[in-house]
């Protein structure tokens, strides 16, 4: 796909999931917080269905949803994203600084809709803040989006299996929130609507601000001249 294409439909999805995401926290607020058709359902199932093993499982996918593992993650793609020294640790720079944005954005909406989080009593893990959108969510999905974009630019031939590998990992992470009874569903669907959103403007600022050297594929090594060799 040509670069200008790209920047289209970048631009196009940012809209679509802003304007999805805006929908969704206007319902969330028109219900003051309450759980929305479908919340409540979910989080019975998870209470009915906590054998420990799960439970040990669900506890630690989902302590990588925040703090080391998602800065690491972005650090990786800067460092897959830059050709050379400088280049990468321009990448590494503008791809923490993303994540930390997102982070600093979400904390911002998350304060202004102020909802409640479901019931202490159905929590199986440590919580605190409101609770939509979710951060474990909306900070796996940005790290794990910036880390597919990398590897879709850079990886080998076996990029498909990292790619479904990173998207396998930040979809767990916001169902772990909701099956250990801290999230209500919605609040999930709002982290990821929130990190399409936010990866698509990312594309797009990529696609126009960039040099092509980011994206100009590396030229092979110069083979030496057989008839030239040790002249």
């Amino acid at each position: 796909m040509k670069r200008e294409d790209t920047g289209t439909l970048a631009a196009a999805t940012a809209l679509g999931s802003l304007i999805a995401f805006v929908v969704l926290t206007l319902v969330v607020t028109s219900h003051e917080g309450a759980p929305l058709p479908g919340d409540r359902g979910l989080a019975t199932w998870s209470l009915e269905h906590r054998p420990y093993v799960a439970l040990a499982v669900a506890r630690g996918v989902t302590y990588t949803g925040t703090g080391l593992v998602p800065y690491a993650l972005v650090v990786l793609a800067g460092l897959l994203l830059g050709r050379t020294a400088r280049q990468r640790v321009a990448t590494v720079t503008a791809c923490v600084c993303a994540l930390a944005a997102a982070q600093a954005v979400r904390f911002a909406v998350m304060s202004l809709v102020a909802r409640p989080r479901p019931p202490v009593a159905n929590w199986a893990t440590h919580a605190s803040g409101w609770s939509f959108p979710s951060g474990h969510t909306t900070t796996s999905a940005v790290a794990g989006g910036i880390l597919v974009l990398a590897v879709l630019a850079r990886a080998p031939q076996s990029r498909r299996v990292l790619v479904l590998l990173i998207g396998c990992w930040a979809v767990l992470v916001g169902l772990s929130r909701v099956y250990l009874g801290v999230h209500w569903f919605s609040d999930m669907v709002g982290g990821w609507l929130f990190a399409l959103c936010w990866l698509s403007l990312l594309v797009y600022a990529a696609t126009r601000l960039l040099p092509d050297t980011y994206s100009a594929p590396a030229a092979p090594p110069a083979r030496e001249d057989p008839r030239t060799a040790g002249l």
